[in-house]
Order: structure tokens, then sequence, then C-alpha cells
């Protein structure tokens, strides 16, 4: 004869592993340690003076290096902050991601260390905390993808992280209910028959010795070993849901309430002297909803006019703006001011700008040379044969009239537009009505300078 098993069911006796914490605790440290660097080097970009950034997967044992890597596309780009209208720089979307992560740390703590005791509804809860950083890093990868065509190693960082994170929630959710069924209770005693005991006084004793009673269940049992995980609160997931955006949102109230004015260095940068261009000389950009009057002075063979030009189309203003254009090649070729070409070539794809705006093709050339900038500054390089031809396959007809003697002059009377406005020999340059915008404001600070400066640009 056998004595019925005591005790609960085979699950209920496994133990929650290290794992869900482990992997959280090391997911949200990393987290951690790249979107501080990546709000460190966003802050250092706010002073209006140019650094460089760390974009190495080892940032501050490599040092920050200058120049285009993906960190500084993304940082320059649209997607990097928030509310730039608003705030000078705007909220970078990295402090968010300090602010989680910091939160991220202390629950999966909490997991690794009361993990027996931690109960099935906060563990769950955790799980579902971590979807909503595995989904901002897949919105920001397909951004990467598709909008920037380079990826930044402090946000493959962040990727990483919280693809981890998610793995640690998984797990979670997947021992939540793990320990949590309390064992069974020990089957009543079976009635006792006198004429049985007589005849055999313990029937049940050999089964006893070898199933001897389960020891009652202490306090400290229930806090040492599985098997007694609590239900928790019906409240307890949405608790750790609220702890994560509270956590998200405050470094966020933080950097706005430390944020300095900027208005007053809005107006510092100077204004147009001569608004009227009497030689008609300048190229009128053609756009579709022009609300506000803007002067620009570019190189077309210039890498920062290319990236001001692609960060204004990028942030839907281009096309608000009644644009005109004062070309201002930095080539010595045609601009007396300098004595040495910073662009060889650039005199002559400027002149070729100036026929394709007699076609009515102005906006168009300036797009395919922005495009196509790299090369032409290559072939410039080697000479006015090779650059031409290039212009020529594209653009049949320009290289011949880029050598004409009007062509020309009204170059030379937009570099003279450019004097008489005492424009100092740098590009680009953007007059929004008279108003100068800061060199500083062609980057970080562009939405915030056109909200003050050109209210009407949406």
């Amino acid at each position: 004869m056998t004595r019925p098993e005591v005790g609960g069911s085979p699950a209920s006796m496994k133990a929650r592993t290290v794992w869900p914490g482990a992997l959280g605790v090391g997911a949200s440290g990393l987290g951690l340690f790249f979107s501080a660097f990546s709000t460190h080097d966003y802050a250092l970009h706010l002073d209006r003076q140019l650094h460089g950034t760390h974009c190495s997967f080892v940032p501050g044992l490599v040092d920050a290096s200058g120049g285009d890597n993906g960190c500084t596309a993304a940082m320059y780009s649209a997607f990097s902050a928030v509310l730039r209208a608003k705030y000078w720089g705007g909220v970078p979307i990295s402090l968010f991601a300090v602010g989680a992560y910091a939160a991220f740390i202390g629950l999966a703590l909490y997991v690794l260390i009361g993990r027996h005791t931690a109960s099935v509804r906060f563990m769950r809860g955790y799980a579902m905390a971590t979807v909503f950083p595995l989904i901002a890093s897949i919105v920001m990868f397909v951004i990467a993808l598709t909008q920037l065509g380079a990826f930044c190693k402090l946000c493959v960082g962040l990727y990483f992280s919280s693809g981890v994170l998610f793995a640690s929630g998984v797990l979670a959710f997947m021992q939540s209910s793990v320990g949590a069924t309390k064992p069974a209770p020990a089957p009543a005693p079976r009635p006792v028959d006198p004429e049985t005991t007589v005849r055999d006084p313990d029937p049940w004793g050999a089964v006893a010795e070898a199933n001897p009673p389960a020891p009652p269940v202490t306090m400290e049992a229930r806090a040492k070993g599985p098997g007694f995980a609590p239900k928790g609160s019906a409240i307890t997931p949405l608790a750790v849901l609220a702890t994560v955006g509270v956590a998200a949102a405050l470094p966020a109230l933080v950097w706005v309430a430390s944020l300095p004015k900027y208005d007053a260095a809005l107006l510092a940068c100077g204004t147009l002297q001569v608004v009227t261009d009497k030689a008609h000389s300048l190229v009128k950009i053609s756009t579709t909803s022009p609300v506000q009057p803007a002067i620009t002075f570019e190189d077309p063979l210039c890498p920062t006019c290319r990236a001001f030009h692609q960060r204004l189309e990028a942030e839907g203003l281009l096309d608000q703006l009644d644009y005109t254009l004062s070309l201002f090649p930095l080539d010595n070729e045609c601009n007396w001011m300098l004595d040495r070409p910073l662009h060889p070539g650039a005199c002559i794809v400027s002149r070729a700008l100036i026929c394709a705006d007699e076609q009515g093709k102005g906006r168009m050339f300036l797009d395919w040379a922005y495009q196509e900038q790299e090369d032409l500054a290559a072939a410039g390089k080697s000479g006015p044969a090779p650059l031409k031809a290039k212009i020529e396959a594209r653009f049949p007809g320009l290289a011949a009239c880029s050598d004409d003697k009007k062509t020309k002059q009204r170059l030379d009377k937009q570099l003279q537009f450019a004097v008489d406005n005492k424009i100092k020999v740098s590009t680009p340059q953007m007059f929004l009505g008279d108003r100068r915008l800061c060199d500083e404001d062609t980057d970080l600070g562009l939405r915030f300078a056109f909200a003050k400066l050109a209210p009407k640009v949406k």
C-alpha cells in the first residue's frame, strides 16, 4: 500500500533563475551608458560652438571625433530632438532614454535580488515595460535606415541594449508563474477501524516511515525558497509602467527648466544692408508655398551649404521660403575676394546655375548640384574640362552658356551684392527678411530661430 504524494505540482517546486534580473541590469546599464554619452554630446553643441562626437562603441575610452560620421549626422537630423520650435535646440530624444534606463536598473535589480518573492504581477509588469524601449529602437532604426542613410554607433548600442532588455522581460514573463503555486494540503488521515487496530496496530507505519509528512511552512521558508510568490495587486503592472514613464520624463523637465534664454542672441548677428537687388542678378529658386522672404549666400560646391539645404528640406522649411539665392563661389577664378580656391570649379558650377535659372531650371540644377556635389568637386579639382563634361551630360547647353560673357557679368554682380552687404567670406549665410540667421542657428537651433524670426513658417 502506498501513501498519496504530498506537495504542489512539479512546476511549483521550480526556482526562478537569475537570468531575467541579470540581463535586465546589464542591458539597462549599457543603455544608460550610451544614452548618457549621446546626451552629453548634444549638450556640448548647445554652447553655439562646434565640437566632436563620441561615435564609438566605447565612448569615453575613444576621443570624440569631428567631421562627418554617423553620430554627427544623427544629432543634426530633424529626428534627434523634440520641441525644437519652442526651445533652442529642443529636448534630445536620448534624454528620455537616460531616465528610462535609470528606472530599469532599479526594476531589474528588484527582479534579480527578490526573484523568489517578487509578485507575479510585478514580473509581468516589468515584462510589459521592456516592450517600449524596443519599440522606440525599432522606430529609430527605421528612421536611420530610410532617412539618414547612416548608423550612429551610440544608437546601435541603444538598439542592442533595448533588445537584451526585452529578452530579460520575456524571461521574466515566462518565470512569473514559476513558484507561485502553494503546495497542496496533505490528505486527511484515514479513519481507523477498531478491528483493524486490534489485528494490526499500525497499518500505515511502514508507509509513514517511508513518506514522512511535510514539515510546516515557516515565514523564513517562504522568503528563501520557491513555491510561494505572491500574486500581487492588480495595479502593480500599471505602477511599474508609470514608474518608467515618470523616470523618462523627469530629466526632460529638468533640462527644459535649466535652458537659458536665447531670444536676445538671435537678434545679434546683423542685418542686410541692401535688401533690393537693383541689378536683377540674383537667382530665384522656385518653392511651393512661399510665405517668408529669404536671401541666402551659397556656394554649390560647399559641403556646409549642402547640409544646410538638406536640413531645410528635411525640416519642411525650404518650400515655405520666398527663396532668393546670391551665389558666392569660394573660388578665386571668379571671386576676387580670395587668393586661392577653396572649392575649385565652384565658379563654373555657379555660372551653370545662372544659365539653368534663365531656362527656368534653377531649383532642379541646385538640387542636382548638391546631390552630385562630391563627384562635381572631384571633377573640379581635375580641371574645367571634366567638370563641364559632367554638367553637359546632365544639362545639355549649360557648359557653353557658363562661358558666356553675360553669364560672367551676372555672377560678378552677385558678388558685388555681397560686397555691398559686407558679407564675410563664408557660406552658407541666410537672411530672413533683413535679419541674419546666426551661423549657430543653422543646425540644432534652426526650428527655434525660424519660430522667432519667421513666425509665418510652420
